[in-house]
């Protein structure tokens, strides 16, 4: 890596997350000497990256830092001697997210982001242009690490790790650090003395044990969580408190997208009543962001608005400045990452991307080996495992058999004929962004 100073592109710069990552990158200054951040985008995306990227100018300005922030809408220039390259990108906009989520309701299945239906759709959007991104990395940047949080970010990393020449490839998520700091609050002691042993995959990893300051804590906070009162959610989750006896019995820490697995009934007819009420949660976050971006116009606002953290994916980007830290400066502290199982997980392949907490070091993360997973998860994780790499299958191929397959063996679809409607229905909803699928060469991304 240059010694005098990083070179960062975030894909997807235009993002509504942006201004957390600019945040990062300003308090790890002295660690981290970062020269310049290229924030990418496209001409869809223009007139927001134009508004994120002023106010990224105004934060490194307020700070005194002198981190150079450019703008472009020119991928390959960006990615030029990259040393970090971060995706935050949304094929389709929030448009397609709201179809995500609100075709598979008509059919009584689940809408959701990355789970069911919507996560099956928004992999097939994202992996074909995952895999463009990454051929231009191997020409202009091969050394550079490419830190994913797009999501389905499990999907996104193995079809990364399973496709292409780059090795230095880590997914992240925001779920594992919200678990970390609602444990935390359900304990009433500081996020910092707070460590959980993630094991599992992409919204469906559990804690193994929790600890504070090294003395395990798990019994006390599975205690504290079969409270009906007391759960750790997340803002695009509806809340709903766990069974005491189930939540004993599995003696495990699990986290919010599990309800949608082991309460899937009751999540769908929350997910059916609020999209009647409020509109589905893609709905939600558009008037959200549009009231962000509102904030970030103010020429007078030079840092980040507290409005952020109601998005879901609040620490996305804090996380991603302490790993980018982690790997520079080979911390060796402990993280939970996407990452190349290599046998951590015993029953997954090594080829496959698990979610694990993994020692940080400068060659990248090396998962903490758990064994064989408790019995009663087993099922639920290999489960979603066949889906995941039948579902990349059906991304790369464009296959519609390939298709039908993954959407009817994930668990919360649950009958072939509904499968068959919901693909039919989306794969027609989302035709522009499917070339695979379509031979349409007319793909569009943003943030």
């Amino acid at each position: 890596m240059k010694s005098k100073g990083l070179k960062i592109v975030t894909i997807g710069g235009g993002s509504s997350y942006t201004p957390e990552l600019i945040e990062g990158f300003i308090k790890r200054f002295e660690e981290l000497p970062v020269k310049e951040i290229w924030l990418v985008d496209i001409e869809e995306g223009k007139e927001k990256l134009d508004i994120v990227g002023n106010l990224a100018k105004r934060m490194v300005q307020k700070a005194g830092v002198p981190i150079d922030i450019h703008l472009t809408l020119d991928r390959r220039k960006a990615l030029k001697d990259a040393d970090f390259v971060t995706t935050q990108f949304r094929v389709g906009l929030l448009e397609a997210r709201a179809k995500d989520e609100r075709i598979p309701l008509k059919y009584g299945v689940l809408g959701q982001e990355t789970n069911g239906p919507g996560g099956f759709f928004k992999a097939l959007r994202t992996i074909p242009v995952i895999l463009e991104i990454c051929k231009e990395m191997e020409e202009l940047c091969p050394d550079a690490w490419l830190i994913n949080f797009t999501n389905p970010a499990g999907m996104i990393t193995e079809a990364v790790i399973r496709n292409t020449n780059i090795k230095r490839v880590v997914g992240l998520c925001n779920v594992p650090i919200g678990m970390e700091m609602g444990a935390a609050k359900l304990l009433d002691v500081e996020h910092s003395r707070v460590r959980i042993d993630f094991a599992g995959l992409n919204h469906l990893v559990y804690g193994l044990d929790v600890f504070v300051d090294g003395i395990s804590v798990k019994e006390k906070l599975i205690t504290l969580l079969s409270d009906p009162d007391k759960s750790v959610t997340m803002n695009n989750i509806h809340a709903m408190g766990w069974e005491p006896e189930f939540l004993k019995a599995l003696n495990l820490f699990p986290c919010p997208y599990h309800a949608y697995y082991y309460k899937t009934r009751e999540m769908v007819e929350k997910e059916i009543q609020a999209s009647k009420e409020d509109g589905t949660r893609a709905e939600v976050v558009k008037k959200l962001e549009d009231a962000l971006f509102e904030l970030y116009k103010n020429p007078m606002l030079t840092e980040k608005p507290l409005q952020l953290e109601q998005r879901g994916g609040a620490y996305y980007s804090d996380a991603a400045c302490r790993l980018i830290l982690s790997i520079y400066t080979d911390k060796r502290d402990i993280q939970p990452v996407n990452t190349k199982n290599d046998g951590a997980i015993k029953g997954i392949p090594h080829n496959s991307a698990v979610e694990i907490s993994c020692i940080i070091t400068k060659e990248g993360p090396k998962p903490i080996a758990v064994g064989e997973l408790p019995v009663p998860v087993q099922g639920l994780i290999q489960s979603i495992k066949s889906f995941e790499r039948v579902t990349i299958e059906a991304a790369i191929t464009g296959n519609y058999e390939t298709a039908l397959l993954a959407l009817t063996i994930n668990p919360l679809v649950g009958s072939d004929k509904i499968a068959k409607k919901i693909l039919d229905e989306m794969l027609e909803a989302h035709k522009v962004y499917l070339p695979n699928f379509f031979n349409n060469e007319n793909i569009i991304l943003s943030s």
